[in-house]
């Protein structure tokens, strides 16, 4: 569970949305709850995922010698996360779709035709193609705010930011993860441009 919505570095990058609101009802689950309403698809990823976290860390303690047998093992990785995207580009998500625009450790921020209410839990699955990140979690809405001149066919657009209500850690660890790794892919472009 997140408790401090300001610890965590965001980065701009576009991925997929899915939104259903939370019946405000019900209780929200907790983080094992969470864990039981995954659909099969992200319980893999996130058991492939977990499963090479903890293999790194083994690698680490690994002499030179063994750097035939990593990069076996990273391409053997990049095999799977093939299969896993997809798998992923198949899956049909619940809920409705939006285009995210900026995400990290503590929330994300997406594109909307229209304006979403403040205060408003949703459950959102999340992906993000390029890092293999497909999570499921649950989110406030806690601003949204029309965007001017959105795009060029004059379509109003409303900037709204989730913040995480409930959350897997090892989903944190993703995203936190996959925001670094973009960002340091966007900096060495950066430097090839120059």
């Amino acid at each position: 569970m997140l408790t401090d919505s300001t610890a965590y570095f965001s980065i701009n990058h576009p991925f997929d949305v899915y939104l259903s609101p939370w019946d405000k009802a019900k209780p929200l689950p907790s983080a094992e709850q969470l864990s039981f309403m995954l659909p099969t698809s992200l319980q893999l990823i996130s058991d492939v995922k977990a499963l090479e976290s903890d293999c790194l860390i083994q690698l680490r303690h690994l002499d030179d010698d063994a750097k035939t047998v990593v990069e076996f093992l990273k391409l053997q990785s990049r095999k799977i996360d093939m299969v896993l995207q997809h798998i992923i580009a198949k899956e049909e998500y619940q809920g409705s779709h939006y285009i995210g625009t900026q995400f990290g450790g503590s929330g994300i921020t997406l594109m909307s035709p229209s304006p979403l209410a403040l205060g408003q839990e949703y459950q959102v699955t999340l992906h993000i193609k390029e890092e293999l990140v497909a999570l499921l979690c649950l989110a406030k809405v806690k601003a949204c705010s029309l965007v001017e001149n959105a795009d060029e066919s004059n379509t109003t657009q409303y900037a709204a930011e989730l913040s995480f209500s409930v959350i897997q850690d090892s989903d944190v660890e993703q995203l936190v993860k996959a925001s670094l790794s973009l960002q340091q892919k966007q900096l060495k472009l950066r430097q090839l441009s120059r």
